[in-house]
């Protein structure tokens, strides 16, 4: 039997009108630095997925998103045990409304792609079947 820890994060795919969606290089200092991701973060024990999303693109990207234009997408679950020893359970939500202009207040750097170009940038392997599923519904 495993041992392993699940680790429970949420993510969001932030959508602008153009049907491209925001994604966050990893700064220096961190696991996969360098690399590309989609925002969000871990849940806190006394939080919803919903709120440690709007909390972590607050933290991470300096704007508030709209509980009306928060959509849930997809969850995505991969196995990270043997590089870092957890199972990541990630929900992940589509955000088509927020106050404010993104900027990368945690991260390296942030660009707006279409997921069908996604494969330009370095992004990390536990987000492929996302990105797949995200440019099949855009």
């Amino acid at each position: 039997m495993s041992t392993r820890a699940t680790l429970l994060v949420v993510a969001a795919a932030l959508v602008n009108d153009k049907n491209e969606v925001l994604v966050a290089q990893r700064p220096e200092g961190k696991r996969l630095a360098g690399r590309w991701e989609f925002p969000g973060g871990k849940v806190e024990a006394d939080e919803s997925p919903e709120e440690a999303l709007v909390r972590e693109i607050r933290e991470e990207l300096g704007i508030e998103l709209q509980p009306e234009g928060i959509e849930p997408f997809w969850f995505l679950s991969h196995d990270y045990k043997k590089d870092y020893g957890f199972h990541l359970l990630m929900p992940v939500y589509l955000c088509r409304k927020w106050a404010g202009t993104p900027s990368a207040v945690e991260h390296a750097a942030i660009t707006w792609k279409h997921p069908s170009r996604m494969h330009e940038l370095d992004m990390i392997e536990a987000d492929a079947e996302l990105i797949a599923r995200l440019a099949a519904h855009l």
